[in-house]
């Protein structure tokens, strides 16, 4: 049963095209405009620490976010990170070290002690600055 005629079913009404609402005005002293479907317009710097947690990344952009993570991790010359991708079925766990084998700064890595995740986490050692 496709998902309108399942709606149909318990009757209710399904919603249609959302629009998207004009931005609002933001009482402050730069009049700016606040889209509500984009409170963030500007980047959102994050500080790179040796431990990444994956739990909070929607699937679709682990690799991504995995490879730029690494990548700054070296540059600021870390020499060891701890990545958390849980425990699962193991598919993050596999896509990570698919990328830390094809990374060439990275040395090394293997799964964390049980105090700091178990087969839940990867310690990764890297080269150093690139």
């Amino acid at each position: 049963m496709r998902f309108p005629a399942l709606l149909k079913t318990l009757f209710l009404k399904p919603l249609g095209k959302r629009t998207k609402p004009s931005p609002i005005e933001v009482d402050n002293t730069d009049d700016e405009l606040l889209d509500p479907f984009d409170p963030f317009p500007e980047a959102v710097n994050v500080p790179i620490t040796d431990v990444f947690d994956l739990h909070t990344i929607p699937a679709r952009e682990v690799k991504l976010v995995v490879e730029e993570y690494l990548n700054e991790a070296a540059r600021t010359g870390m020499r060891s990170v701890r990545i958390i991708h849980g425990k699962g079925k193991g598919v993050q766990r596999e896509m990570v070290r698919s990328i830390l084998a094809r990374t060439e700064f990275v040395l090394d890595w293997s799964d964390a002690p049980p105090e700091a995740g178990g087969l839940g986490a990867t310690i990764v050692r890297l080269k150093g600055s690139t």
